[in-house]
């Protein structure tokens, strides 16, 4: 991991050095806090994780560093169903597509080359070259014991 946050913060210096922006120590911490929370992550989240190594950092403040690193392009902003803007980690050359609970909003990350191939041939197909997608499945977990509100509910 400590190397995936030296590649995105080297990316966002340049970024920012690029646009007369400033390094600051909120966006270092909001960005460990961002890549320690692993993927999917929504501001409020994060927020809380921010506020435990640095209490007076506010919602505004890691909502315009989130965009930021989008912008920058070492966040994701992904958008499920469940309203709330989620952020993953980019790590370069990796890509996956995700299964999500509605029931109890886990997301599951997956990868089919299968699937992968049958995209570029659809494609192929209709005269185009896919330069990226976004692949999401919505449904519920199938057993009781897996899904975090039915088993809060049993």
């Amino acid at each position: 991991m400590k190397a995936a946050v030296e590649e995105a913060q080297r990316k966002l210096n340049v970024y920012m050095r690029e646009r007369g922006l400033k390094h600051t120590r909120q966006r270092d911490e909001i960005l460990e806090a961002f890549f320690a929370a692993g993927g999917h992550v929504s501001i409020d989240d994060l927020l809380g994780q921010v506020q435990e190594r640095m209490p007076g950092v506010g919602y505004a403040t890691v909502y315009r560093t989130m965009k930021l690193f989008g912008e920058a392009g070492v966040a994701h902003e992904r958008h499920f169903k469940d309203g709330q803007s989620r952020y993953e980690p980019v790590v370069d050359d990796e890509h996956h597509d995700h299964i999500i609970c509605t029931v109890c909003g886990t997301i599951f990350e997956f990868e089919d080359p299968v699937i992968e191939q049958r995209q570029a041939d659809i494609a192929a197909a209709h005269g185009l070259t896919v330069e990226h997608h976004r692949h999401e499945i919505y449904g519920s977990c199938q057993t009781p014991s897996t899904c975090v509100h039915r088993a809060r509910a049993g």
